[in-house]
């Protein structure tokens, strides 16, 4: 069973930067598919940035698209995603979520970490 943590959210004003970190613990995820997602007030979940197993590729939501950079450490089982440019709508709750390379669902995710930017 995999458990996620994340780390690094917190208040940053707008333009500043924010990097984020995932620990997987349980299990090594050499084999999945790692993410983040994130789901401001009101809104629902979405997906921000992924990376794949093996050749490692990487997928952006358009929105973060030049700004947001994901990246995988499969030796210390962790996903990390470092957000520049960062922008008031990017306040939200930020997940890191996983699956197996090949499942159509994320099955796993962790419990969040708040990111704020202030205006």
């Amino acid at each position: 069973q995999v458990q996620l943590l994340e780390s690094g959210g917190g208040l940053v004003q707008d333009g500043g930067s924010l990097r984020l970190s995932c620990a997987a613990a349980g299990s090594t995820v050499n084999n999945y598919v790692l993410a983040w997602f994130r789901q401001a007030p009101g809104k629902e979940r979405e997906l921000v940035a992924a990376v794949y197993a093996g050749p490692t590729s990487t997928h952006y939501a358009d929105f973060v698209k030049g700004r947001f950079t994901i990246s995988r450490d499969n030796r210390k089982n962790t996903v990390t995603l470092q957000m520049n440019g960062l922008k008031p709508d990017d306040t939200a709750v930020y997940y890191c979520e996983a699956k197996f390379r090949g499942s159509t669902s994320y099955t796993h995710w962790g419990r969040g970490t708040q990111v704020t930017v202030s205006s």
